[in-house]
């Protein structure tokens, strides 16, 4: 399955070239060009027609790089990303490509202050136990200031259709426009797909895509956040993982292009996808630094829901996944006939 070795690839903001090796590999027998930018954002390109249409998925996760090492032994963290320090203590990671494992430690609970036990462990109290005893022994490993640290999840499925993983912020998202890329032809416009790199630190990577690209319209691909879980009133859920891909109202980057978010609701009712709306304004995607790019880019963001994203472990449905490659075909179809024009 493409969702899980995307997942369990490993691509800290950044550091995205795991990531980007693997697309590659998947893509190249079915795309007429392919070649990564400066910024290392990979770019490939479907067809040759009037109208060039962008589809963003960022690459990058959110993680973690090493700070300083002890001389006892132990490592510090920097984040990479929004991170919940509540969800960090005792998490298995991985520093550097090459997988070497270590626990993120804090001081043991049974000797901790009462007031210890009832706060959120700060940050700067923590770090990363390798085993080792020494600052040499941590060197002996290769590990310097600076390497990159993931967390140490593998994917898998809870029964049937839910998927299990790292990283579903934005590998999704990478699933859907690899898909669209391996399973349909448009042969009546320019495609052009967009991996783009370091979203999670300021939508860095898509402002650098979209200026060089000049795209006549847009769309980000995107995992977003879900609270449909217990204790949540249904007001506060976001989205619900399993109720069909998420057509964004605004987020905290921009507002959406009216016609194109028009057009969106219009082709899923039309083609009968489920579909919803993110009810949050906060977080950005890249959609808002696409639409800033040049004299302005029509841009909207299609997303698929997924529980606990930035922490160690997401959920998604592969049913929202399914409708977000054909919420996105279905979009791409109505560009190429002429139905919608940017």
């Amino acid at each position: 399955m493409l969702l899980e070795r995307l997942s369990n690839a490993c691509g800290v903001s950044g550091d995205e070239g795991e990531v980007r090796d693997l697309l590659k590999e998947v893509l190249a027998p079915r795309v007429d060009e392919m070649w990564s930018d400066p910024m290392g954002n990979l770019i490939v390109r479907k067809g040759s027609g009037p109208v060039r249409v962008m589809l963003d998925a960022h690459m990058d996760e959110v993680g973690f790089l090493v700070g300083e090492i002890t001389d006892d032994g132990y490592v510090s963290l920097k984040k990479v990303g929004g991170l919940d320090d509540r969800v960090l203590p005792g998490r298995q990671v991985w520093l550097t490509h090459r997988r070497i494992p270590g626990v993120i430690g804090v001081k043991a609970w049974h000797l901790s202050s009462d007031e210890e036990r009832r706060r959120v462990v700060p940050f700067d109290e923590m770090y990363v136990d390798l085993g080792c005893r020494s600052r040499a022994e941590v060197e002996a490993l290769g590990i310097e200031p600076g390497e990159p640290v993931y967390f140490a999840t593998e994917f898998e499925l809870l029964g049937d259709r839910v998927a299990k993983g790292k990283a579903l912020d934005d590998r999704v998202g990478c699933t859907v426009l690899a898909r669209v890329l391996l399973e349909y032809d448009f042969p009546g416009i320019t495609l052009l797909g967009a991996f783009t790199v370091q979203e999670e630190v300021g939508l860095r990577g898509a402002k650098a895509a979209a200026f060089h690209l000049k795209p006549d319209v847009a769309l980000a691909l995107e995992g977003t956040g879900s609270a449909n879980v217990a204790g949540v009133d249904p007001f506060d859920t976001i989205t619900n993982m399993g109720e069909g891909p998420v057509i964004s109202l605004m987020d905290a980057a921009g507002i959406p292009h009216k016609r194109v978010w028009d057009e969106l609701v219009r082709l899923a009712r039309l083609h009968q996808i489920r579909y919803q709306h993110r009810r949050l304004t906060s977080g950005g995607t890249d959609a808002g630094a696409i639409a800033l790019s040049r004299e302005g880019v029509p841009a909207c963001t299609i997303s698929v829901p997924c529980r606990y994203i930035h922490t160690n472990a997401a959920l998604c449905h592969l049913d929202d996944v399914d409708g977000a490659v054909q919420l996105v075909r279905r979009f791409l179809e109505s560009v190429e006939k002429g139905d919608f024009r940017p």
